[in-house]
């Protein structure tokens, strides 16, 4: 063992939080220190709980603990390694005699498609459920940023305008993401309308180009300007300078010229004013509303329902963990002065309310309980002393992972004197929020448990030593993650982080042109490469954020590669797991990229009394884990002009570059002046220099003699990444 390993084994203070780097042996530390309870006669082998998050974890440590024990001639069979839920069933059952039966859709992992027919169901007899239902989803499906932030981060490129954006409904590329949902707006409910259309007048003059309004409704000649600006008709501070005389300016040139303007702002679509304001105007002038969730969408598909029951049911886990009822709720969403978008948390609350009654009643309809009553009661009983625990060493695996349910569990088993509590886990590896984690148990330990030691496990028997710098100065961005300074001595073995962009999605693969897909042209390489070498097997994961990437993967991938053990995966699923080199499929910009904008929707943040206030946060560890997943490289793929943020910053930080299939260096300069396009060299009548790739919505440029000087300085890595405006703020 490692000296910080041995640490951790002989350490027998009443609360121990061990936290662990990703490969750093936290599953050998926790038998050897089950072995060495027993071999210093300190706890008796019946008095050993090993408490895990899933069964696969539950087993493996039960026979871990035999496999080790049983030469040394120690009693492990008498150890007890359950789940928590298992264990939670047996608590229930003693304390009360009557053992509860699990929601069968749950023992079996339906539970998404459960909810879907329940869903269903509402949507089918409710029609104001249904109403909201399809409102939701294609309007209101994504949150906005933060004031100010609306055009960050664009998602979509417009190759006839050169401009960047956000792709809406009818299809067309809109400058920010409030437009957006206004347009969307718009076309579920029927309404013809023409974005940014020249207006009928010439208004060019010595300071003004011509103008064209955000939106025209050709069917009743009026106009519509949305603007930037909050409850007291104030613009954001930065970034829109001169913002309110240009509002001015607007407003007069239709007075001038006797048009009608419609104003929306962004206070509006947070509380929903601006919507019945526009339903009042439209219909006043003669514009029908034809709401229709089945209207075909041009470019961009909207939220797929099941897509949303998921959001719905992570909610539904939290909600019940922390028991909060929906008067809780409700208090919540009024107690936080300032949310932003609380129209669009109020909708979703509306249908949550519904949803959770009709759970409720299946459960009770036959006498069923899921997941989170079993944890509740549990922790119930034993508080009220119901049901007295014979533990008195209590180890937790993967304690990052743990609910609030989870922790008063644990608290209440250990709530005794000559009790001991080890719990080891990595807060950076914190990706199962969806599952109820809650991110606060681990970072304030000590104020759930009480006072004790924390030890840290740094060395990692995995990564080599540069992969572990770029992953860990990447996760320590969120001020809210633990600090560790990881180590290894793996060998280096080549470039650890390799980024190449394709033209589109469908090159990911070999496609059949005339162009090798870049995946094919990796593993041909690899493969030759340990063809040339030692005639070695090299195990390869390839690993996608979403499993519809991976079906452009060919069936028999890995046949024709006699060196090659291919495995192809999510990136949830490879937590716990490794491989000589990784592939990440799809690290691109929006809703079904990398980071994903779907599974952190800030509606979470109501159901959890201690949210994670940095944005796109379960994201960022989602994509350490995938990182270090790795024991040699990783080779993330992504598509041009939609590349990840995640991509940018590890470019800017790093001094990564984007090559193209063929090995041809694409992009090395993130714009400082954005922080989201490229810098590329362009010509103009003053010769050449380098602009945003962003252009026009953005207008940086550097000359030669500066742009040579940021690609010869050192990249930056120390840049926190805090929720604030600016480009550092991705996550």
């Amino acid at each position: 063992m490692t000296l910080e390993q041995a640490r951790a084994v002989i350490c027998f203070d009443n609360r121990v939080q061990v936290i662990a780097s990703a490969g750093s042996g936290k599953t050998s530390t926790m038998v050897a220190k089950t072995a060495y309870a027993l071999h210093r006669n300190l706890v008796p082998a019946e008095k050993i709980l090993l408490l895990a998050f899933n069964k696969d974890a539950a087993e493996e440590l039960q026979q871990r603990v035999k496999d080790r024990l049983h030469p040394l001639g120690l009693d492990g069979e008498q150890v007890a390694a359950r789940t928590f839920h298992a264990f939670g069933l047996e608590v229930i059952g003693q304390a009360t005699g009557r053992k509860p039966a699990l929601a069968p859709w749950l023992d079996s992992g339906q539970d998404n498609d459960h909810l879907m027919r329940l869903v269903d169901g509402l949507r089918d007899t409710a029609p104001r459920f249904r109403t909201w239902w399809d409102l939701f989803r294609i309007v209101f499906g994504s949150d906005l940023p933060e004031f100010g932030q609306e055009q960050e981060n664009p998602e979509d490129w417009d190759t006839a305008t050169k401009a960047s954006g956000f792709r809406t409904l009818q299809g067309e590329v809109v400058k920010s993401q409030g437009e957006r949902m206004i347009a969307d707006w718009l076309f579920y409910n029927g309404v013809k309308y023409r974005y940014e259309a020249r207006y009928d007048h010439d208004t060019t003059d010595a300071e003004h180009r011509q103008y064209c309004p955000d939106f025209y409704y050709p069917d009743v000649d009026l106009y519509h300007e949305h603007f930037a600006l909050d409850a007291n008709g104030r613009p954001p501070r930065t970034g829109f300078e001169g913002y309110l005389e240009g509002v001015k300016w607007k407003r007069a040139t239709h007075q001038r010229y006797g048009t009608t303007l419609l104003e929306t702002s962004m206070a509006g679509i947070w509380d929903g004013t601006a919507f019945s304001y526009l339903e009042k105007e439209l219909t006043s002038r003669g514009i029908a509303l034809d709401p229709n969730p089945d209207r075909a969408v041009p470019r961009r598909p909207v939220i797929e329902n099941a897509d949303l029951v998921r959001t719905f049911r992570t909610f539904l886990i939290h909600a019940k963990s922390n028991r909060l009822d929906d008067a809780a709720l409700r208090d919540s969403l009024q107690s936080r002065p300032g949310l932003r978008n609380r129209f669009r948390h109020s909708i979703f609350l509306t249908l949550f309310e519904a949803i959770r009654n009709r759970w409720e009643q299946e459960l009770a309809a036959e006498n069923y309980i899921d997941f989170e009553d079993m944890l509740n009661l549990a922790a119930d009983h034993i508080e009220a002393g119901w049901w007295t625990s014979g533990y008195e060493l209590v180890m937790v695996d993967e304690m990052q992972d743990a609910s609030h349910a989870r922790a008063r569990l644990v608290r209440a088993l250990v709530n005794q004197s000559d009790r001991y509590l080890f719990a080891v886990g990595d807060d950076w590896q914190s990706i199962n929020r969806f599952a109820g984690a809650d991110l606060s148990v681990m970072t304030d330990f000590h104020r759930w448990f009480g006072p004790g030691q924390t030890l840290r496990l740094e060395r990692t028997f995995r990564s080599p030593q540069t992969l572990c710098d770029i992953s860990s100065d990447f996760i320590q961005k969120n001020p809210r993650q633990l600090p560790k300074k990881v180590k290894s001595l793996t060998p280096e073995t080549g470039t650890p982080v390799s980024i190449v962009a394709v033209s589109d999605a469908n090159r990911f693969a070999n496609n059949g042109d005339r162009f090798a897909g870049a995946v094919t042209t990796y593993l041909d390489q690899l493969n030759r490469e340990v063809g040339a070498g030692t005639g070695g097997i090299v195990q390869v994961r390839i690993l996608a954020r979403y499993r519809h990437l991976l079906q452009s993967i060919p069936r028999g991938y890995g046949n024709g590669w006699e060196h090659l053990k291919i495995q192809i995966g999510t990136v949830h699923g490879a937590k716990g797991l490794e491989a000589d080199d990784i592939v990440v499929l799809g690290m691109t910009q929006g809703r079904y990229g990398f980071p994903s904008t779907i599974t952190d929707d800030p509606v979470l943040e109501l159901a959890m009394p201690h949210g994670d206030v940095c944005p796109l946060a379960e994201e960022g560890r989602l994509f350490y884990v995938t990182l270090t997943r790795a024991k040699r490289s990783v080779l993330l793929l992504t598509v041009e002009h939609q590349e990840s943020a995640f991509i940018k910053e590890l470019i800017r930080d790093h001094g990564l570059t984007v090559q193209n299939p063929n090995g041809q260096t694409m992009h090395t300069v993130i714009c400082p002046t954005c922080g989201n396009g490229f810098t590329t060299q362009r010509s103009g009548k003053y010769g050449t220099f380098y602009g945003c790739s962003e252009y026009p919505a953005c207008t940086g440029t550097m000359n030669t003699t500066t742009y040579a000087e940021t690609t010869n300085t050192s990249p930056s890595t120390n840049k926190l990444r805090v929720p604030q405006a600016g480009p550092e703020s991705s996550r």
